[in-house]
Order: structure tokens, then sequence, then C-alpha cells
């Protein structure tokens, strides 16, 4: 499970990087209907090659913290692919 910090509306969409623990994304769909959450999904999916099943908003649908729940993949092996995409702190 991980932190995402959302910032929707956004003009570029993308990994903005990490900030207290949360990674932050910027998506360009509206907060409106679930339309930024499903966009935020899609971005985690593709930049961590995950199927659809394999990734779970579980908290914060109505908030810009969010939390996610990624199955299939081992602690260590996420940590590995947050750092990737973070790069070094």
């Amino acid at each position: 499970m991980f932190c995402v910090r959302a910032q929707p509306g956004a003009r570029k969409r993308g990994i903005q990087g990490e900030r207290a623990g949360a990674l932050r994304v910027a998506i360009t769909a509206p907060p409106q209907d679930g339309r930024a959450n499903q966009a935020i999904a899609e971005l985690l999916r593709e930049t961590f090659d995950l199927k659809r099943s394999q990734l779970e908003l579980v908290g914060g649908e109505k908030s810009r913290q969010k939390r996610f729940l990624v199955r299939g993949v081992a602690k260590a092996e996420l940590e590995a692919l947050l750092g990737a995409v973070v790069g070094p702190t």
C-alpha cells in the first residue's frame, strides 16, 4: 500500500515526485464523478506495468490524499518501483 497526493486539473499528467511520504501525481481530469481517481489509477497502472485487478483505491476517494493497494507485488519490489519513479531522495 502507498499514499498518493493528487493534483487534478493539471496542465500535464505525470508523476511529480514525492512529498511527505506520498507520491505526487498530476492528472488533467477534473475531480468530478470519480474521473480524477480513474485517471490516477490508469497512470499508476501504466507507470508500474500493473493489471487493472492489481491496483485498488482503498482510501481517499474524495480527498487529495489517497491510498492505493497493490496486489501480487512483493513489498520490496513495490518499494523498488516507487524508488525508480521518484528517484534518489
